[in-house]
């Protein structure tokens, strides 16, 4: 408007950009340092924050991790006032309307790349209004989905064979893994190699933070994973019936024995959904799962 003006009226004098008086925003990778400040902004929500959570607490620190992921800061005079993971994925952090599009501006020119954006919808989709301008086309954007928890003992009675699944079952499990992923993100993990994918189901294995249920001919019947684990939250991820016991009723139980095991290890436990997936979230609030937040999520 201001060039625009310049040529039909050029007598008029341009308006100055107005500088913000709060200052300008800096931005860096955190370090050991950080810690106390990135844990201040984790801790005011401890059930939407818990991937970051998680990370400090098994680093220790808000350093880069041996993984290759580190923590991108927002500062204004010096002060944390947001920030965001960034490694193969992106998680924004205390990112709200005021800071979201900023910071997506940074992400951007820094050239980072990755492979989604998860975490709550604000940031999300704030940050995605200016890195949008410098990333591909995504596979799909799922602005709004239930991020719903439970802090209480299920309120029907678990199923009695869910458990964790053994070393051994790793080849029976993998299927049901990759089915889910496939259902989920619309592509097969084993794209490109299946490798990388099946030492990350074994991971989960290994952890006891992968639970299942099989049928008399050793089957997958439902399974779920503990995705995401803090010492305040575990958040589920990856639940799924197999077809041939879908619209039985039966997920309702299996997610109650999932919320007990759970909850040995964190007071509450959390998992977001699509929003379209109506009888998955019935089945959630059967259980107890009330929606605290929305989630959204970005694919590439």
């Amino acid at each position: 408007m201001a060039k625009l003006l310049a040529r039909v009226a050029p007598w008029l004098p341009l308006a100055k950009p107005q500088a913000d008086p709060e200052g300008p925003w800096s931005f860096r990778v955190l370090g050991e340092a950080d810690t106390r400040d990135l844990w201040a902004i984790v801790n005011e929500d401890p059930v939407a924050n818990v991937f970051v959570a998680s990370h400090l607490e098994s680093m220790g620190n808000a350093a880069p991790s041996f993984s290759g992921g580190e923590i991108i800061g927002m500062f204004r005079h010096n002060e944390l006032r947001a920030a965001c993971w960034a490694g193969v994925n992106l998680v924004p952090v205390g990112v709200t309307d005021e800071t979201g599009a900023i910071f997506g501006d940074h992400l951007g020119r820094s050239g980072r790349t990755f492979s989604s954006i998860f975490g709550l919808s604000e940031g999300v989709m704030d940050m995605w209004s200016t890195l949008e301008d410098y990333s591909g086309d995504p596979f799909d954007v799922r602005p709004t989905q239930p991020l719903m928890a439970i802090d209480t003992d299920p309120l029907i009675t678990p199923a009695d064979d869910l458990r964790f699944t053994r070393p051994d079952e790793l080849d029976r499990l993998l299927p049901a893994c990759a089915a889910m992923f496939e259902e989920e993100v619309g592509y097969s993990p084993f794209t490109g190699g299946s490798d990388h994918y099946r030492r990350r189901v074994a991971s989960l294995i290994g952890r006891k933070h992968s639970l299942a249920a099989f049928d008399d001919g050793g089957d997958v019947v439902f399974k779920a994973e503990l995705g995401t684990v803090s010492s305040q939250t575990v958040q589920v991820q990856g639940v799924w019936v197999a077809p041939d016991h879908r619209g039985k009723g039966l997920s309702a139980a299996y997610m109650a024995a999932v919320v007990v095991a759970a909850r040995a290890l964190a007071p509450t436990v959390s998992l977001y959904v699509n929003s379209y997936n109506a009888r998955a979230i019935a089945s959630y609030k059967r259980v107890g799962f009330e929606q605290v937040d929305t989630f959204a999520t970005i694919l590439f």
